[in-house]
């Protein structure tokens, strides 16, 4: 089926059963960024990639709303299927709603799949659409035209050990009861993949780059059960979890376990990474307590040993960011290279990593124009040579045994044009001022946000996305709760924490430049004024410094350019052979 032929199987589901507008969310019922191929419905519909989108389907119109990283992308991917890109105005916002509000005649229906919305969103969307007696309807009309629609996967599962996590699996389910019992919970739902393997030091490879596990588990006062298919994991894995005291049943039992809950129970659930289906089997005289899972604030805050794994992660990525990018200088106008022979080099460095297990999110490799495209998806007709002038940006990243790593460059191929290298500088002093900023204890994302996209404002240049976000310890590439955005995220940062700085400049048809590193919040000192926190910067591959204007930078700032690769240089020379250790002398030389 071509993808105007399911939207009209679509249109005529809605009419038989008097839908006027149905919601599809990019979303499972473990509300994943990244999502098994069994949930890919939005690239089902409408062919569109992206990891963010919704479409809203009505019988004379279809769109996709997402934001500014995919409006080109999406334009293309959208062409002749029947659905319309709508921008965005605010990233991450349901904007839809008052579309929807709009253009709907009062007492009309709206449908959507419960089990695939968080329970956020369902309320806020019901609460919306009731300004004009709109009522909501549980609908699945995708799962009937999907015909070759591939099950759920069956991957293996794994424990990491204790002495890999630096915390047992009873030790973080004491600290969740901590918390739980400060909220006035005797019980918690968790449904989010990465919380899961958390609080259980469980991995798997059930999801595209995430090593998680499908799963859903529940704390009680006296047990705790984990819903996973056991022939996931060895019998001697099994009996680990027996011995401490985990129930193990059936993935597919959740519903029913849901339903069995004490009707006097106080349930402690996630309202942003709980499926509103699941919410709806809990008992109707529970108590429930919404908040941030106690396990993503735990998980955010990185232990001394997970700290250790990181630096080791670390290494090995910049041995194969070394290689990868020797590899590029030595052979660029003597063969062939485009995107995807590139990013399938780059990988094979990875893979040549002693811990290397697999990537942690689909490369994004674009040449000049490719570049601007901030979550550019690399297809055999996009595919471009890097050759003549330009700038290559390379935005990748490895989970390794133990860590997870995420890193942008931009190589400089040619001759490179002055705004180019401007641009290039300008996002440089973003990152520089972020990683070494001081701050207060108490200190918020959206603060240290400003002080990143300061060097670009002065210039009236400013980027669509956020500056930085959390990274997982061998887990997801994108973890809450902290994150550096303008958005007014009430959480403040603490040592301990792993968060990407990664300032940008998009020049579209033309170029983009995004420079990432990944930083570990840390304890700085105390004053008569309280305590003060920073940046240790953990990723270790030089900034290439050919194209900088340093004119452009304060004495500071290139101080803090030429100390980091000073940095990199000694890190990663004694892992590296003479010829690449001398080559990237060179690199790392002072400017």
């Amino acid at each position: 089926m071509t993808a105007v032929e399911k939207l009209e199987a679509l249109r005529k589901q809605m009419a038989e059963q008097k839908i006027d507008a149905y919601v599809i969310t990019a979303a499972d019922p473990h509300i994943s960024e990244y999502l098994p191929a069994h949930y890919k419905t939005i690239h089902f519909l409408s062919g569109f990639t992206g990891s963010a989108g919704t479409l809203v389907v009505t019988l004379d119109f279809a769109g996709l709303w997402t934001d500014s990283r995919y409006f080109t992308q999406a334009e293309t991917q959208l062409k002749d299927s029947g659905y319309k890109l709508v921008k965005l105005k605010v990233p991450h916002t349901p904007e839809y709603i008052n579309w929807l509000l709009e253009v709907l005649p009062r007492g009309t229906k709206v449908g959507f799949n419960h089990q695939l919305i968080t329970v956020a969103l369902a309320v806020e969307l019901q609460n919306n659409l009731q300004q004009k007696d709109i009522q909501t309807a549980d609908v699945d009309f995708v799962g009937t035209i999907w015909h070759d629609r591939v099950g759920l996967p069956a991957e293996k599962a794994f424990l990491i050990s204790e002495e890999a996590a630096g915390l047992s699996i009873l030790a973080k389910i004491a600290q969740v009861r901590d918390i739980l019992k400060t909220n006035g919970a005797n019980h918690h739902f968790i449904s989010s993949l990465d919380d899961i393997a958390w609080l259980f030091n469980l991995r798997g490879q059930d999801v595209d780059y995430n090593p998680v596990v499908l799963s859903f588990a529940i704390v009680a006062p006296s047990e705790v059960t984990l819903f996973v298919n056991q022939d996931k994991l060895s019998p001697d894995e099994t009996d680990t979890l027996y011995k401490q005291g985990i129930v193990l049943k059936p993935y597919h039992t959740i519903s029913d376990a849901l339903k069995q809950l004490p009707e006097d129970a106080r349930i402690f659930i996630d309202p942003k990474r709980t499926s509103y289906g699941l919410y709806q089997l809990l008992p109707k005289s529970a108590k429930l307590i919404l908040g941030t899972n106690p396990s993503t604030f735990l998980k955010s805050i990185k232990n001394e040993t997970e700290i250790k794994h990181i630096r080791k992660a670390m290494l090995q990525d910049g041995v194969a960011l070394t290689r990868f990018f020797k590899w590029m200088e030595d052979r660029l106008g003597g063969e062939k290279i485009t995107e995807w022979s590139a990013s399938e080099k780059l990988a094979g460095f990875r893979a040549e990593q002693a811990s290397f297990v697999g990537l942690s999110f689909n490369t994004i490799a674009g040449f000049n124009a490719n570049g601007a495209l901030p979550h550019y998806t690399l297809t055999a007709e996009s595919n471009q040579e890097i050759q003549s002038d330009g700038l290559f940006l390379v935005d990748s990243g490895g989970q390794y045994h133990y860590g997870t790593t995420d890193i942008t460059r931009v190589m400089p191929i040619g001759n490179c044009a002055t705004r180019q290298a401007d641009d290039y500088t300008l996002v440089l002093k973003g990152l520089i001022e972020g990683s070494k900023l001081i701050f207060p204890e108490g200190t918020k994302g959206y603060q240290i946000d400003s002080i990143c996209r300061r060097p670009l404002w002065d210039y009236a240049i400013n980027f669509g996305h956020g500056t930085g976000h959390g990274i997982g310890f061998f887990l997801n590439v994108h973890e809450g709760p902290q994150n550096i955005s303008p958005a007014n995220v009430d959480v403040a940062f603490k040592p301990g924490m792993v968060t990407s700085i990664e300032p940008g400049i998009y020049r579209p048809g033309k170029h983009g430049v995004r420079i990432e590193n990944l930083v570990l919040c840390v304890e700085h000192g105390n004053s008569e004024f309280g305590n003060f926190l920073a940046f240790e910067t953990l990723t270790l591959c030089f900034i290439d410094t050919t194209i900088v204007n340093k004119a452009l930078l304060e004495a500071d700032q290139l101080a803090w350019l030429n100390q980091y690769n000073q940095m990199v240089f000694n890190k990663l020379k004694p892992l590296l052979s003479a010829d690449e250790a001398e080559w990237l002398k060179e690199k790392c030389k002072a400017i």
